[in-house]
């Protein structure tokens, strides 16, 4: 309470120094033309010396693609380590990869995205010492993995996985049995990639000499599909996609682990205990073992199992239970004694445990009522671990380094705000990108060790400077006591604001399970438009709810079997006391909230239209039944489990209840995440209930309902819709 209180304070001051005197009024077309855009560092990847790092960047002048060593010490470019000029038949390319010995480098083109994190595309490899290029294959190709020693890249085509040898420059294909919407080999299907977050479901030994790969037999999957318009004049008649979509409670496809031995070009299946979910495979460093793990529907158990190559058996040596749900994550790492780091929320609280390599718990290495929200990795040669918790609020993120065995714990940031660390391959250094309310990015180089401060690489100066001509509004941080539990909020006043006035409100909300909307770092996109709304008269809010995340696992999981419940009650809650106070306007608050907050929205606004004049709904779920198995039975069990939970909690259900107007409804048309059809179902109740309210369709728009105009026409539309109707 004590650190909001001084950040508000601080605001308060700076803000009032800085932007007050200033009257130049934010537009549309300023925000959405990138005059805000914050100057940001390059993607890079750390060289296994750990003094240097690569950046790719683009010669204009030379039409030039390079990609440089930099030093991370001085940060000057040391060299030119390759470039699409110096590419004999290989003018451009869109992305690369390094291989492990930093020889080689993939190299792709004609890359196109699939779905949210899956791509294909042609792609080359380019020896740096030879000069050699290679195209893989002659058709496109996903997920192209070079070998640890570098002499084979594995890939996957047509649902099939292969390989190419480099030496011998001949192709194998592992499998011969995938087929599209039927069977995947070595790719996850459309819920794991949106759901479990990762695309290549291959890994290869340490030597190189086998691949762990996975099936998935997605035959008995319903199909979804969604017509495609097109520009007029394309097409006479709309395309269709159709993709495989297991929605809640139907069935997902059935996925089974394998093993190929390159030497014997064996494949081999590996039995385990029963299970749904097969979310992780990784191998430890011992050339002979690799772990999985595996996950029942409910997800509220999860299995660690290390594989023998050898015997081809499974060894359970870890269980994870929780009545609610047990997150994956990336966290798991195996140490050289095949001992392993891992992170569970067992003690109420997200920490990081030390087990031996038959699963017997060594330590618990942090703890606390705080939690770890980034492991970066465990440095053996200092004896290391490096993580990001929030020790310091959950609306904060520091850098720490600790022994495995818990002592000797060093915080390596010393600014209150929103810390990120990007550590070097021998953990000598790290990158620092840190950000507050009043701060935009600012990155610099530390030791590792201590924290020191090596240099500074890049702020934004030249943004806060652009900023000082804007009549700006502090984003002022706080609580909220609300239904038992301090709540963290948001708000921005209006630049002129009077104490004595009665504002509109407008509510900003997301919602979801283990979200935060709510902290110390420093505008976004929608942040600007915020502040051209307090420039109209407005008074934006924004309160993190039970369900979200950072505040120990009995707040975010009280949810459980009951999404939309205890988040609607707190946002109405805190509406009610917003609404209170005497500069805001209690007949004249709205909400608005996209995906899970477009849920929340509208359920705002047909369970509390005594409370909320106006809400908007972007690409809202209106029942839970319409969204895919993994993310809603992770927190709802399945419909036929469930009923009540997920009818009761529905939009739809609750439209007799809506008794007036002010509702926006707007979708995609191509969303393959939250279909149109939930938006579609809740016009034709809202319909039938006679109700009045506008809706907007985007065509051929996914979940992010972004290209070309499409964003500023959206924000144009809600702007006038709230000026409209609050």
């Amino acid at each position: 309470m004590n650190i909001l209180k001084t950040v508000t304070a601080l605001l308060l001051i700076f803000f009032s120094n800085s932007f007050y005197a200033q009257n130049k009024d934010i537009s549309l077309e300023d925000i959405w033309s990138g005059e805000f855009s914050e100057e940001r560092m390059e993607y890079f990847q750390s060289l296994k010396d750990g003094k240097s790092y690569i950046v790719q960047n683009y010669d204009r002048a030379n039409q030039d693609i390079l990609v440089e060593v930099f030093s991370y010490e001085t940060g000057e470019i040391i060299k030119t380590l390759f470039s699409s000029s110096n590419i004999p038949g290989l003018s451009f390319f869109q992305s690369f990869q390094l291989s492990k010995d930093e020889t080689k480098v993939i190299l792709g083109t004609n890359e196109e995205s699939i779905y949210r994190r899956s791509k294909r595309g042609i792609y080359y490899v380019y020896n740096l010492q030879t000069e050699a290029l290679i195209r893989i294959d002659d058709e496109n190709i996903q997920s192209p993995t070079f070998s640890p020693d570098a002499t084979k890249v594995a890939y996957v085509k047509n649902n099939n996985l292969f390989y190419l040898d480099l030496v011998e420059n001949t192709t194998q294909q592992v499998t011969t049995d995938g087929e599209k919407n039927k069977i995947i080999n070595g790719l996850t299907d459309w819920v794991y990639e949106e759901e479990f977050s990762f695309v290549r479901a291959f890994e290869w030994s340490p030597s190189g000499n086998q691949v762990a790969y996975l099936k998935f037999d997605e035959t008995e999957v319903p199909e979804f599909s969604m017509d495609l318009y097109g520009r007029y004049g394309e097409n006479l008649y709309p395309s269709q996609d159709v993709f495989k979509y297991p929605k809640a409670g139907e069935k997902n496809a059935n996925v089974s682990l394998h093993l190929y031995n390159v030497t014997t070009q064996q494949n081999s299946e590996i039995s385990l205990d029963e299970y749904e979910y097969l979310p992780r495979l990784k191998w430890t460093q011992d050339e002979n073992i690799f772990s999985v793990q595996s996950s029942n529907r409910h997800q509220n158990e999860i299995k660690l199992y290390l594989v023998d190559t050898q015997t081809k058996e499974a060894k359970l040596i870890l269980t994870e239970k929780d009545s609610a749900y047990v997150e994956v994550n990336n966290d798991l790492t195996f140490l050289k004694n095949n001992s392993f780091i891992w992170t569970s929320e067992k003690d109420g609280w997200k920490h990081i445990y030390h087990y031996d390599k038959n699963g017997r718990l060594i330590n618990q290495v942090t703890k606390g009522e705080w939690e770890v929200t980034s492991y970066y990795g465990f440095d053996d040669k200092s004896n290391q671990i490096y993580y990001q918790s929030t020790e310091n609020g959950s609306i904060n993120r520091d850098v720490y380094s600790i022994r495995p065995n818990g002592k000797r714990k060093q915080r390596l940031t010393d600014q209150n705000g929103i810390n990120r660390a990007a550590f070097s391959a021998d953990f000598t250094y790290f990158v620092n990108t840190y950000t507050s309310v009043t701060t935009p990015s600012v990155y610099t180089l530390h030791e590792a060790k201590n924290g020191k401060l090596v240099r500074k690489i890049k702020d934004n100066t030249a943004l806060s400077k652009k900023l000082e001509s804007f009549n700006l509004s502090p984003k002022e941080l706080s609580t909220i006591e609300v239904n038992g539990h301090e709540l963290n909020t948001w708000m921005i006043k209006p630049p002129n604001f009077d104490p004595q006035k009665a504002y509109p409100l407008l509510m900003y909300q997301y919602s979801g399970p283990g979200s935060q909307s709510v902290s110390n770092s420093f505008f976004g996109t929608n942040d600007y438009w915020y502040q051209m709304l307090a420039q109209q008269g407005y008074i934006v809010a924004c309160v993190d709810g039970r369900g979200t995340g950072y505040k120990g696992r009995d707040f975010k999981k009280i949810t459980q079997k009951e999404l939309g419940k205890y988040e609607l009650e707190d946002q109405i809650a805190a509406a009610q006391q917003f609404g209170q106070r005497s500069y805001i306007d209690a007949d004249r608050i709205g909400i608005w909230g996209w995906s899970y907050g477009g849920f929340m929205a509208s359920n705002a606004m047909f369970q509390a239209n005594d409370t909320f004049k106006t809400a908007i709904a972007v690409a809202p779920v209106t029942s839970w039944r319409f969204y895919d198995t993994v993310y809603t039975e992770r927190y709802m069990t399945t419909p036929q489990e469930n009923p009540s939970g997920y009818d009761d909690n529905s939009p739809i259900t609750h439209v007799d209840n809506f008794k007036k107007g002010n509702y926006l409804l707007v979708h995609g048309s191509a969303d393959d995440n939250v279909h149109v059809q939930n938006t579609m179902q809740l016009i034709e109740a809202l319909v039938q209930a006679n109700k009045e309210f506008d809706w907007r369709i985007y065509p051929d728009k996914n979940h992010g309902i972004y290209g070309g105009n499409t964003r500023l026409h959206l924000y144009t539309l809600m702007t006038k819709f709230i000026k409209d109707k609050l």
